[in-house]
């Protein structure tokens, strides 16, 4: 049916402000926590339809997933390491204030394909990785046409990433997507075309049945179907 893409929810180092990168030792600050238990009565019978469960292998998603993957029974836990947290080399554990003040993050708002974190990664690669695995991911869990549904929890710059590639949008227009702490994005992939459901949802989620997931009319008198 689609992916879901969670990002973890807050962090200590969301709440310091400081750039937390591939940092060990990062967790889920009291928020965090509550939203990671939240997550799945947000997710709702939708859960009874889950095949996988995919994440980062950083602390913060093991965190956000672990409530999930205990509610659920014989769902496999699988750790990516393609679906880690951008790698900002001298960057990390920076506060964002003082990064702000440096000539590389207007390129990284304006240019992001143009960026290379000293050090570190180039938003383009961690763009290429990130949409790579997702979609080796779905073509494995994702059912015939897309009639499965998986959860993919990771980071807020591998989530935009990967739903600018779904939008058909070029990297340099990806910062226009806002991805909370502990939002909910959903991607359906399909042979004839990949539908962008939900973005940054930080409520219940509502998704339809997968046979009208699959349906050949749009709802709502709108020119386009969900199949193209």
């Amino acid at each position: 049916m689609a992916v879901i893409l969670v990002r973890h929810g807050r962090s200590t180092a969301n709440t310091a402000s400081v750039l937390a990168g591939r940092s060990p030792g990062i967790g889920l600050d009291d928020l965090g926590r509550q939203q990671a238990a939240d997550l799945p009565a947000r997710l709702g019978e939708r859960c009874a339809d889950l095949v996988a469960v995919a994440r980062s292998p950083l602390q913060r998603c093991a965190e956000t997933v672990a409530p999930l993957v205990a509610d659920l029974s014989g769902v496999p836990e699988i750790v990516i390491d393609d679906l880690a947290e951008v790698d900002y080399g001298e960057w990390t554990n920076r506060p964002l204030a003082e990064l702000a003040r440096e000539p590389l993050w207007r390129t990284v708002q304006r240019q992001p394909s143009a960026a290379v974190f000293p050090g570190g990664e180039a938003m383009s690669a961690m763009a290429n990785r990130a949409v790579t695995a997702v979609r080796e991911l779905d073509a494995r869990y994702g059912g015939p046409e897309g009639s499965d549904l998986w959860v993919a929890c990771t980071h807020g710059d591998i989530i935009k990433a990967v739903i600018a590639d779904a939008m058909g949008l070029h990297l340099d227009g990806f910062q226009r997507i806002v991805v909370e702490p502990a939002s909910l994005s959903v991607v359906r992939y399909h042979p004839r075309q990949t539908v962008v459901h939900t973005v940054n949802n930080t409520s219940r989620l509502s998704l339809p049945a997968p046979s009208a997931a699959l349906a050949q009319t749009a709802v709502g008198g709108s020119t386009g179907t969900t199949e193209g």
